[in-house]
């Protein structure tokens, strides 16, 4: 049975349960659903948010959610369902989170060549890479990614991560702002060298079009402003790059020109990555108990 039922409004659920504050309405763009769950299952390991909030803030990804584990022993060990079985929900990820040793989640965005933030070899690092995503979670030994399985559905494949875990590379929010900053200019400068919008005059509605059609979420109370700030910037410049490596009509870019605009995009490819890490990262650290 999946893990939420097919909710028509991504608005957060208001709980009345003790010790909870009330969450914050953020209409800022969702760079990925990992981002999310990171962010908010952090909050709630710490005690700043409720397990509905949880479930709520997932909706906009999909009407439906349902999790696995990736093989026997892990589902031994988390006591979520083993591939084959009925599967399970959101709200059993999180309860086998609980019980595990508590720390946060760290966001990974791996990708062939860069896979800052991941543990060595295993199942987990295997399928973020290849899913672009997931949130590790160092103290528990575990590691999740989630996957489209059909429309509507999201499903999140629960992963052991043998110690030790290496710790996350940290990089200061102002720095990964200032460096997507600039990237952005550069690029600019040699997309515009290479004339790439110049067969596609609308490219400015593609960008804004790609902006509207992404999830919007809520963040929980307390959700750092220069962390939202990063993750919508982040954002806009991913619809910028999609647009910007979409092959023109005609084919009227040459291949010496596509050659170098794919060079010019890669390190504000990594730009944007880095930014939504540093981001989530800040996040995350926000809602850590003050020792």
């Amino acid at each position: 049975m999946h893990t939420t039922a097919h909710r028509k409004s991504p608005t957060v659920t208001r709980t009345a349960e003790a010790g909870y504050r009330s969450p914050l309405v953020s209409l800022a763009f969702v760079p990925r659903s990992s981002a999310t769950f990171a962010v908010w299952s952090s909050a709630w390991l710490a005690g700043s948010a409720a397990p509905d909030d949880v479930l709520d803030a997932l909706t906009p990804w999909a009407e439906a959610h349902d999790v696995v584990a990736v093989d026997e022993a892990t589902a031994a060990a988390t006591d979520l369902p083993a591939p084959g079985a009925p599967v399970s929900s959101l709200t059993f990820l999180l309860a086998a989170l609980r019980r595990a040793p508590r720390g946060a989640g760290r966001l990974v965005l791996p990708v062939p060549g860069d896979i800052r933030g991941l543990p060595g070899p295993g199942t987990f690092t295997s399928a973020a890479i290849a899913a672009g995503e997931g949130v590790l979670y160092p103290e528990a030994g575990l590691g999740v990614v989630p996957s489209p399985i059909a429309d509507g559905v999201l499903r999140w494949t629960v992963h052991t991560v043998p110690a030790p875990v290496p710790p996350a590379e940290y990089v200061p929010l102002a720095e990964a702002e200032h460096e997507l900053r600039g990237q952005v200019r550069q690029s600019t400068s040699v997309l515009t060298e290479l004339g790439v919008a110049r067969h596609r005059p609308g490219v400015r509605e593609e960008i804004a079009a790609a902006l509207r059609a992404r999830p919007a979420t809520h963040w929980p109370q307390g959700m750092p402003g220069r962390a939202l700030r990063v993750l919508q910037q982040a954002d806009e410049v991913e619809a910028i790059l999609a647009a910007a490596s979409a092959d023109e009509p005609g084919g009227a870019l040459s291949a010496s020109a596509a050659t170098a605009r794919r060079e010019a995009l890669r390190p504000l490819d990594t730009a944007v990555r880095v930014a939504r890490r540093a981001a989530v990262a800040e996040a995350v650290r926000s809602y850590a108990p003050t020792p």
